[in-house]
C-alpha cells in the first residue's frame, strides 16, 4: 500500500513539474518570442517530377537538368519495355538572386525551346507566414516546320504561354505538399472548337523516407469549358510517381508517368497516354549544380 502511495506521489510530482515547465515556456514565448525563421528544403529539387516546386537555384548558381522519358512499358521485350524510344529535355537554370531564377531548355518533343522566370513572392516561416508562394511564367516555342509552308505563317503561332502560382508548405521534416493553379494559353489552336486557354489545377507532394530518399507524386487536372474541344477530349490528365535520391551535388529522380512531354504546356495539356490503358513511361531526371559566383 505504501509503495502505491509513493508511486502516486511521484507521478503527481512529475505531472506538476511538466505542467510548470509548459507554463514557463509559454511565459518565455510571450516575453521573448522566437523570431520568424525561413523554412528550408521544402523539396529537394526545383521539380516534383515535371511540376515546378517552390525551390529555386541559389544566387550565382547554375543547375543543369537532363530529363528522359522512355516508351510505353507495355511495349514488351521487342521494345525492351520502352527503352528503345526516348524523349529528352536538357535545361539550364540560373539564380539571378535568392528570390529570382531563370531557365532555358530544349525538348525533343515538337523540337520545343522553352524558357521560364521563377520568383519567390513570400517564403514559409516558422512562427510566421504558413506557406511559400512562388510565381512561374514560361514560354514554349514550337520549332517544327510548318505543316503548309506555302501559306503565310506567323512566328507568334509557334508560341504557348503558361503562368503558375506555386503554393507550397512543409508540414514536417517528412511531408511537403503543394498546390499549383496554372493557366495555359495557345496562340494558335487546331480547330475552332479547341480551347485557346486551358486552366489546370495541379498538385504535388513528397514523403521523405530517409535522409537522402523521398517518394514523390503529382497530378494535373484540366478544366474544360467547351465539350467539343478536341485539345481537351483527345488528351488525359497527367499523373506521375517517383523517387528522389540525393547524392552530394546530384539529385537523381526516377519516375513512372503517363506524360512524355517535360515542358509545362506539354505535360499539363498534351498527355496522350492513360495509366489504365498501359500508357506508362519510365523516366528520370538528373540535376547537377555548379557554383559560378559566391
Amino acid at each position: 500500500m505504501t509503495s502505491r502511495i509513493y508511486i502516486y506521489l511521484l507521478g503527481m510530482f512529475f505531472f506538476c513539474v511538466a505542467d510548470a515547465q509548459e507554463d514557463l515556456e509559454s511565459l518565455l514565448d510571450e516575453l521573448a518570442p522566437l523570431p520568424p525563421q525561413e523554412v528550408m528544403a521544402t523539396f529537394k529539387s526545383g521539380k516534383v517530377i515535371n511540376l515546378h516546386t517552390n525551390e529555386r537555384v541559389a544566387a550565382g548558381n547554375l543547375e543543369m537538368r537532363i530529363s528522359h522519358r522512355f516508351g510505353r512499358l507495355n511495349g514488351g521485350a521487342y521494345e525492351l519495355w520502352g527503352l528503345d524510344q526516348s524523349t529528352i529535355r536538357i535545361g539550364l537554370d540560373y539564380g539571378l538572386s535568392d528570390r529570382l531564377a531563370i531557365g532555358l531548355g530544349r525538348n525533343s518533343y515538337k523540337k520545343i525551346y522553352d524558357g521560364f522566370v521563377k520568383y519567390s513572392i513570400v517564403s514559409q516561416k516558422n512562427n510566421g507566414f504558413p506557406l511559400s508562394m512562388v510565381g512561374v511564367s514560361s514560354i514554349a516555342i514550337n520549332s517544327l516546320r510548318f505543316a503548309d509552308e506555302t501559306r503565310e505563317n506567323y512566328f507568334r503561332s509557334r508560341l504557348t504561354y503558361v503562368h503558375q502560382l506555386v503554393l507550397a508548405r512543409k508540414f514536417s521534416d517528412r511531408l511537403s505538399l503543394e498546390l499549383v493553379p496554372s493557366w495555359v494559353h495557345y496562340n494558335l489552336v487546331t480547330t475552332a472548337t479547341d480551347q485557346s486557354d486551358i486552366p489546370v489545377l495541379a498538385a504535388g507532394g513528397r514523403i521523405k523516407v530517409s535522409k537522402r530518399v523521398s517518394i514523390n507524386a503529382e497530378y494535373s487536372y484540366r478544366i474544360q469549358f467547351n465539350d467539343d474541344a478536341a485539345n481537351i477530349n483527345d488528351f488525359y490528365d497527367s499523373f506521375s510517381v517517383g523517387v528522389d535520391i540525393e547524392t552530394g551535388g546530384h539529385v537523381f529522380q526516377l519516375q513512372f508517368t503517363n506524360s512524355l512531354p517535360m515542358v509545362e504546356m506539354g505535360f499539363l495539356t498534351e498527355t496522350n497516354d492513360q495509366w489504365s490503358a498501359g500508357g506508362i513511361h519510365f523516366g528520370f531526371n538528373i540535376t547537377r549544380e555548379f557554383v559560378l559566383k559566391h
